[in-house]
Parts: structure tokens; C-alpha cells; sequence
């Protein structure tokens, strides 16, 4: 293929192929970030007909092992497959993001109703995330815990602290009833030396919070593990979200995805509560990878695009290709396309991928070195049809 795009590895699916894979230049409209060159980057895109989320899972796993086995810098260890799953949800709520570092051991948990039954007032009606770590802490360094927390928008940052004798001591404690005492250390299995921190705020900003901090925590005590590339697949992404921008329901990810619970899930659940079978692979908090188990299902697609506010012959005209193809009966098929050079980048223990691409653009998709994109002259204009309004 040219390049990568959803619709023509699907159609050739659809075709009758059993399987393709190459490494695919992909070019899409996308800002700039430590991990994403604008504009252009690489994959090693596979797809494979009558294959489940289990079987592009096995195939991941084996390309990806040997390739990091094999290029590791020496004294590395890479995570064995099968690697461990864990679920968009539960990933929000024990790391407060869908791309965790498993180097780091720090786990976030849930106290949200223990705190609803607390007297202290401003956690009430919010949802509260607490991370312990048994590590001994200064005054200095909560302090700069602090100031980090009020950096990324926290109001605050509650902790509490372990004595020998399994009493607490911080500003928090006088709001937890004696007789709750015990409830608070079973449900984050606290001991003598600990410190536990809370986190407070509405569910999507506690989640983000608590991982902001679960991060600084690991860096700041030392505790992320050297020298290995820990793997984890995430699944179980929601086919939809609401955008309070354009008050509609939209596509949380992959339009082209399979729902799970198929066409009666879309008949019989709300939007926002239908899973779909989306997964990515994710390394030393790295997305390096995303794919899906394609709708395959003309009817099934119709309605999940109509949730989404097009109709039948908006799909007609935007994706005129699949929807025809798809008259004729479509194989059940899925796939996933790693990124090369996130991959490079981490096995270079390169924390920038532009250190890794021999001549990257800035931020702004821009070659510094030789000026481009450069001015166009009115006749390279007139060429393509183009009229420059001042």
C-alpha cells in the first residue's frame, strides 16, 4: 500500500486476503509532542481476516519480545509474554492513565465513598483517589509536593502519615471518625511508615490528578524500575464519549471498530456505556501501538454511525469505498500498527523522538535546515487551482 490508512488495509481484507503487513509511512494532521513527530511517522502495520482481539494480541506480542530482546541495550529486561491486560477502566483508576508505566509500583485506589462518610467537607460530592508509598519524607519535600500538585491545577494535596503505633498523624485526621480508622488502613493497606496522599475532584480530573502524582512520587522517591521495558495491553476502550463542545455524542477513538454486544448494544445501551473492542500496547508509559477488531457488519455499522449523528448516506460519501465492498459480505478481521519510531526511541532511551529522526521538523512542522515549507509563486498556484484571498 501507498500508505496506511484504515479503509485500504480493510479492503483488502474484504478481498480475500488472509493477512498483510508492512512498514507503512503514515501521514496525518497531528501536533507535535515528545513522542509524536508531526506529519509523518512509521509503523509496522499487520491486519488479518477471521482473527480475534486474542490472536492480534499473540501476534504483538511475538514480533515485539524479539524485537526488543534482540535490540535492548545489554542488562535489560523485557517483559515476557503473554503480557498483562489491563481494561481502560481499570487503568484510569490504578494508574490515572491509559498509558501506564508498570516500571513505576505505586497504585492509585478508590476512597470516594469512605469520604463521603467523613467530616471533611471538601471532599464531599467529589470523587477521591489516595496513593500510599512507604518511603520517609521531609517537610521539604511534601512542600515541593505541593507546589508541583498547584502547578497542574490542584487546589490541594491531603496526606496522611503512619506512626509506629498505626495512628495517623496529618491535617486530614481529625476529620476521620475513631471508628473508621481501621476501614481507611484495609482499604489501602496501610502500614506503619506510610504516607498516604488524596487526591480530590470530578472523576475524569481526579483520575489525571492522581496520575500527575503517581509519576512525580515514582521519579522524585527513586522507585521506577532501571533497565527494563515493561509491556501491558489496554482494551476495553468506550466506542463513545459526549463532546460538551458540539453537545453530540462522538466516536471515542476508531469509528471503524467493532462494538462489544454488537447491534444490540447500540439498540438497548446509552452511548457512553458501549465498549468496544479497541485495544493499544503500551511500554514504560508509551503508547506504541493501537488497533481494533474491525466492524465487518454493514447494519451494525449504519447504527453505530448513526449514534454518532451521520446517516446512511453520509457514510455513502465518505467512506463510499468500504461501504460498497461491504454489500458483498466482509471477513471478520482486526489488526494493530506499532509505531517504528517510538520503538526506536525507547530502545535508544531517548525521551524525544526527534533525537531519533535524522532530519525532524519543529513543533510547527517546519525544516528549519532548508526553509520548508517554503513561499509558493502565484503560477505554482494557478498549477493546482489555488486562489491566496489577502
Amino acid at each position: 500500500l501507498p500508505q496506511a490508512p484504515q479503509q485500504y488495509k480493510q479492503l483488502l481484507m474484504v478481498s480475500g486476503f488472509d493477512k498483510y503487513f508492512q512498514i507503512a509511512p503514515c501521514f496525518r494532521d497531528e501536533d507535535a509532542r515528545a513522542d509524536r513527530s508531526p506529519g509523518e511517522f512509521y509503523q509496522l502495520d499487520f491486519e488479518m481476516s477471521f482473527a480475534t482481539q486474542e490472536d492480534v494480541f499473540r501476534v504483538g506480542e511475538e514480533v515485539l519480545s524479539a524485537t526488543f530482546e534482540k535490540f535492548a541495550p545489554e542488562g535489560f529486561e523485557v517483559t515476557k509474554a503473554p503480557y498483562p491486560i489491563i481494561s481502560y477502566k481499570q487503568a484510569m483508576l490504578e494508574f490515572g492513565t491509559d498509558k501506564p508505566d508498570l516500571r513505576n509500583p505505586l497504585r492509585i485506589v478508590d476512597v470516594t465513598d469512605f469520604f463521603q462518610r467523613c467530616t471533611f467537607k471538601p471532599f464531599h460530592g467529589k470523587t477521591v483517589r489516595a496513593i500510599k508509598v512507604h518511603a520517609d519524607m521531609s517537610k521539604g519535600f511534601h512542600e515541593k509536593l505541593l507546589k508541583f500538585a498547584q502547578s497542574i491545577g490542584m487546589g490541594g494535596l491531603g496526606y496522611l502519615e503512619v506512626k509506629e503505633d498505626m495512628t495517623y498523624k496529618g491535617p486530614i485526621d481529625k476529620f476521620i471518625p475513631d471508628d473508621m480508622k481501621t476501614e481507611i488502613k484495609e482499604i489501602a493497606g496501610l502500614e506503619a511508615g506510610d504516607t498516604i496522599f488524596f487526591i480530590a475532584d470530578n472523576e475524569k480530573q481526579a483520575a489525571l490528578y492522581a496520575g500527575e502524582i503517581r509519576t512525580a512520587l515514582g521519579e522524585r522517591l527513586d522507585l521506577i524500575e532501571k533497565n527494563a521495558y515493561r509491556f501491558c495491553y489496554i482494551n476495553d476502550f468506550p466506542m463513545y464519549e459526549y463532546d460538551p463542545e458540539a453537545k453530540k455524542i462522538i466516536f471515542t477513538h476508531n469509528p471503524f471498530s467493532m462494538p462489544q454486544g454488537g447491534l444490540e448494544a447500540l439498540e438497548t445501551m446509552k452511548p457512553e456505556d458501549i465498549l468496544a473492542y479497541q485495544y493499544d500496547i503500551v511500554c514504560n508509559g508509551v503508547e506504541l501501538s493501537s488497533g481494533a477488531v474491525r466492524n465487518h457488519d454493514m447494519e451494525i455499522m449504519v447504527k453505530a454511525f448513526e449514534i454518532a449523528g451521520y446517516t446512511e448516506d453520509d457514510l455513502k460519501e465518505k467512506f463510499g469505498a468500504l461501504y460498497n465492498a461491504f454489500q458483498f459480505g466482509a471477513p471478520p478481521h482486526a489488526g494493530m500498527a506499532p509505531g517504528v519510531d517510538r520503538m526506536i526511541m525507547l530502545l535508544t532511551n531517548e525521551e524525544n523522538i526527534r533525537e531519533i529522526i535524522p532530519f525532524p521538523m519543529n513543533g510547527n512542522a517546519q525544516d528549519m535546515m532548508c526553509g520548508a515549507p517554503s513561499e509558493v509563486t502565484e503560477q505554482q498556484l494557478r498549477e493546482v487551482h489555488i486562489k491566496v484571498r489577502q
